[in-house]
């Protein structure tokens, strides 16, 4: 794959962004509109932005029940809702004054730190963080 700034998160939809941390099989992800490249995470952002940021966690499932293998971390924010799934891969989260940080890992020792457990869906809306087991939104 060339590296290009089209291959690159995060990926745009209106006032959405999406980035995506893992891989999945291209050929598993049926698409509805026109992707700016090849890679997966740019296929993968079309077919999320296509179904829509309240189905965010329905399209994981169902994009992991087509590729068994894919791991499918995604974050996606508006800049008022902030909304991420773990599939695969690690997420924590840490509540601040400020309000709330999502990362891989945590990036120091910091005790406040969790982590979200597998195949799960985060929402940080309204300063409110909810964890959602993914298999029950399918």
């Amino acid at each position: 794959m060339p590296v290009a700034e089209t291959a690159t998160a995060p990926f745009s939809d209106g006032r959405w962004l999406l980035s995506h941390n893992g891989r999945v099989d291209r050929a598993t992800l049926t698409l509805d509109g026109t992707a700016e490249s090849t890679c997966d995470s740019a296929l993968l952002a079309v077919h999320v932005f296509a179904r829509g940021p309240d189905q965010l966690g329905a399209t994981v499932v169902d994009v992991a029940r087509r590729d068994p293998r894919a791991v499918l971390n995604l974050l996606m924010t508006d800049g008022h809702a902030l909304l991420a799934t773990t599939w695969g891969d690690t997420l924590s989260y840490l509540e601040t004054s400020e309000g709330f940080v999502l990362a891989s890992e945590p990036w120091d020792d910091d005790p406040g730190w969790r982590d979200v457990p597998d195949h799960h869906l985060v929402r940080v809306i309204d300063e409110r963080i909810t964890l959602t087991e993914l298999e029950k939104l399918s």
